[in-house]
């Protein structure tokens, strides 16, 4: 059997909508986790809510908790019917279902946004062993309700939690020694040389969100982690260590 992953795929329906041929493609067991972070803000806008954001994570105040779950849910029900209709049946699950996600706030400037604190695995197991995929909307549940997690954050944990090595599909082609040449593809870095590539400048601005999720997941439990760019036959290319930039424990 194929090796299972576990895949990040971006938030808008556009761009995540693009790897539903691919993903649904792949031979293996996959478990799925989405943002959805420009519809977030598209229907805040509409709605005459005010966007802010705060060590780049969106404020989330409770009275827009509501639309952010709407979307993350909606959009999920759209990529499950495009992922079966391509012969991939797929289920869409936010963190509410069966205590999937248990959270903890993660500041309170950032009002209703959190953490994992747990993931209740056996429901995402019990998918997989039916021959289904999860697909998870990174909504996570405090004593209180709903909590926004950041889909990276979101990712990391559930890889950790099932074991299985994650790959995050972004817009670049993975770390790059020098940023102007795509050819300086780093295929493999250790969390030690990670850290030390931030320190020194290499590895920097919208990278390292993308690095950290990276490292969250080893931290996590995940055997490794991937960060590519989402085109044809990817998933297979970064099994071969012939795309994107795969992170290995130190």
């Amino acid at each position: 059997m194929e090796q299972a992953l576990l895949v990040k795929i971006g938030g808008s329906l556009k761009e995540a909508g693009e790897l539903l041929d691919e993903v649904s493609a792949y031979p293996g067991p996959l478990v799925l986790v989405h943002g959805g972070g420009p519809r977030i803000g598209e229907w805040l806008n509409r709605m005459g809510f005010e966007t802010h954001f705060y060590q780049g994570l969106r404020i989330t105040p409770p009275e827009q908790m509501e639309v952010v779950e709407m979307v993350l849910t909606t959009l999920g029900k759209q990529l499950a019917e495009g992922l079966s209709r391509r012969g991939r049946p797929s289920v869409a699950l936010t963190g509410r279902d069966a205590g999937l996600l248990e959270a903890r706030l993660r500041d309170p400037v950032l009002g209703r946004v959190g953490e994992v604190s747990k993931v209740n695995t056996p429901v995402l197991e019990s998918l997989l062993q039916a021959g289904l995929t999860p697909l998870v909307a990174p909504i996570g549940l405090d004593p209180q309700g709903p909590l926004n997690i950041n889909a990276d954050t979101a990712a990391g944990a559930i890889a950790g939690a099932l074991h299985l090595p994650a790959v995050f599909l972004t817009d670049v082609v993975g770390v790059l020694r020098d940023p102007k040449d795509p050819s300086s593809r780093l295929a493999q870095l250790s969390q030690a040389q990670v850290r030390g590539l931030i320190q020194d400048g290499t590895i920097s601005g919208g990278m390292i969100p993308k690095v950290e999720a990276a490292l969250n997941a080893i931290s996590k439990g995940a055997p490794w982690a991937s960060i590519a760019r989402g085109t044809q036959g990817i998933l297979q290319a970064v099994l071969e260590g012939t795309a994107g930039t795969r992170v290995v424990a130190s």
